[in-house]
């Protein structure tokens, strides 16, 4: 296997100069992005004073301190800056290990998240692994469905004038109407026909992930110009032999972008569909339970969840499309 040719900076450079470069330049990418996520942990760490400043201070109250104000009264009329301010030392030793904070600290969400993942088994119904599982088969699910129709509805309003007159402005209707307003209509016509479980939540997902998968695969198929259109006519192509050969494959790099944007909003889709159901299972069940027992730390910690499975199924469509793309010559 030949190695890929140098750039200009290692030009003449041997073997290990050329990784000393490469590492260089993992650093200069990691080096910032840690810095960012550094400095976002400390305005977390910072924000978490002011917010639960007034549990800190009844808190202290109980324990024997003098705070200001004097009662609880005149406390809720005070701001969580100028409670702090009035009341530092109980605002900063007790702001980061409430049991119920308004704000949870980043290590109080991080240890939830080991707790609920890694310190329990995945059949537990209190593991985040099962509920991410229950919430992930629904968001597959209606992601292939949706992904499904919206490249059928592309094809076909690329290739057909009257779909696309008439068609594509319904989808784009369709998308101005809030999915809370259309999570528990959906859920309640199906749930009147018997159909329960995994379908309600597919079909919300398949809502939420169908269109940016219309939109972009549109765009693709129409990217081709002109001149390569005509190339082809000239070369005698028919309609079939045009897609397979040009549009479709001028369409992937679009179609993979709305893949990204489609699974997830797909999640979110299962997330909002399990919220109306009063679920018990699944990250919106976490939501809920959550909400209803005041214990934020569960909403943090499933949230985090929900962002971290996201990222998960982004990054495998990423890699997908970089092995596809660079097999067929689109991607270096």
């Amino acid at each position: 296997m030949t190695d890929a040719p140098l750039s200009a900076p290692q030009a003449g450079v041997g073997r290990s100069g050329r990784v000393a470069l490469r590492l260089r330049a993992v650093s200069g990418t990691v080096i910032p992005v840690l810095a960012v996520i550094a400095a976002l942990v400390g305005l977390w760490y910072l924000a978490c004073i002011p917010m639960n400043a007034q549990q800190s201070v009844l808190l202290a109250e109980r324990g024997g301190a003098e705070v200001s104000p004097a009662t609880a009264s005149e406390r809720r009329d005070v701001g969580g800056i100028a409670l702090s301010l009035r009341n530092p030392d109980p605002a900063l030793a007790l702001a980061f290990g409430q049991d119920r904070p308004v704000l949870p600290a980043p290590h109080q969400v991080a240890a939830e998240l080991w707790g609920s993942t890694v310190g329990l088994r995945v059949t537990s119904k209190r593991s985040l692994v099962f509920h991410g599982w229950i919430t992930l088969s629904a968001t597959l699910a209606g992601f292939a469905v949706g992904t499904g129709l919206g490249i059928l509805l592309a094809v076909g309003i690329v290739h057909s004038r009257v779909m696309d007159m008439s068609v594509m402005p319904w989808a784009i209707v369709s998308q101005t109407i809030p999915i809370i307003a259309i999570a528990p209509m959906i859920i309640v016509v199906l749930y009147s026909i018997g159909v329960q479980g995994l379908v309600p939540k597919a079909v919300i997902s398949a809502y939420l992930s169908f269109f940016p998968v219309v939109v972009g695969m549109v765009k693709g198929l129409r990217s081709p110009d002109a001149m390569q259109l005509d190339l082809l006519r000239t070369y005698g192509a028919s309609g079939a032999q045009t897609f397979w050969r040009l549009r479709l494959p001028a369409s992937l790099p679009y179609l993979f972008a709305s893949l990204k944007i489609g699974v997830a909003a797909s999640l979110i889709g299962a997330i909002v569909g399990e919220l109306p159901t009063g679920a018990v299972r699944g990250l919106g069940a976490r939501l809920l339970a959550g909400s209803y027992y005041g214990q934020t730390v569960q909403i943090w910690s499933a949230l985090f969840a929900a962002a971290i499975l996201a990222a998960l199924l982004v990054a495998i469509i990423s890699g997908v499309e970089r092995v596809l793309l660079r097999r067929m010559g689109l991607m270096r």
